[in-house]
């Protein structure tokens, strides 16, 4: 009971924070914000002109829904395995984005991610089973 209570209290907690997910590791650059009940969802071709302008494109996501990078609490990013350009590119911004802004960094992995059903990867922050600001990547 006291499990299912910590749980709840998480999942009440997540769901009044600003999440950003980024996942470069596919075929697609996939950007999504889960925020106040709400989600918002953008992708991209994963190519090189894309990766050259991926902050550009992540601000103006986050701008299109009124959401500053400093108004993050977390940011998830996809570590792989994947496509190496898309994977280094995504990591390098999510920690430049996180450092600077003292937001949260966590990484998850392709396998962790079935279909695009990123909300699996909300249950698996709110059981703490996703490393923390420590991200190492898988090609």
């Amino acid at each position: 009971m006291l499990l299912l209570a910590n749980t709840l209290e998480l999942k009440i907690k997540l769901n009044n924070m600003n999440n950003l997910i980024i996942d470069a590791a596919n075929d697609k650059v996939f950007f999504k914000i889960m925020a106040d009940d709400k989600s918002y969802t953008s992708e991209f071709s994963n190519n090189r002109e894309n990766f050259d302008k991926l902050a550009i494109l992540v601000v103006k996501f986050l701008e299109n829904y009124q959401i500053k990078i400093k108004d993050l609490n977390n940011i998830f990013i996809n570590t792989g395995p994947g496509k190496f350009s898309g994977i280094r590119a995504s990591i390098s911004l999510a920690k430049a984005f996180s450092f600077t802004n003292k937001i949260d960094l966590y990484e998850f992995s392709s396998d962790q991610v079935i279909g695009q059903n990123y909300e699996e990867i909300i249950d698996l922050f709110n059981k703490g089973l996703l490393n923390k600001n420590f991200i190492k990547p898988r090609y």
